[in-house]
């Protein structure tokens, strides 16, 4: 399997609403933990680790290491 970066959310603007509605009050810490936790969920569901690892190297990319 490989990462599939071809638009697969069928209402892709109501989902990308739906996540900032998930983040609304929350302080940048809970927002942080938010994303943490939705990242291993969804991790968890695709299960392959060569996609994973493929996502993870794609997500890095171009991030100043402090």
């Amino acid at each position: 399997m490989k990462l599939n970066l071809e638009l697969n959310i069928a209402d892709h603007d109501a989902f990308y609403e739906r996540l900032i509605d998930t983040h609304n009050g929350l302080s940048d810490e809970a927002s942080h933990m938010l994303n943490a936790k939705l990242v291993l969920l969804l991790a968890n569901h695709i299960g392959d680790n060569e996609v994973l690892k493929e996502a993870l190297a794609m997500a890095r990319q171009g991030l100043a290491a402090n």
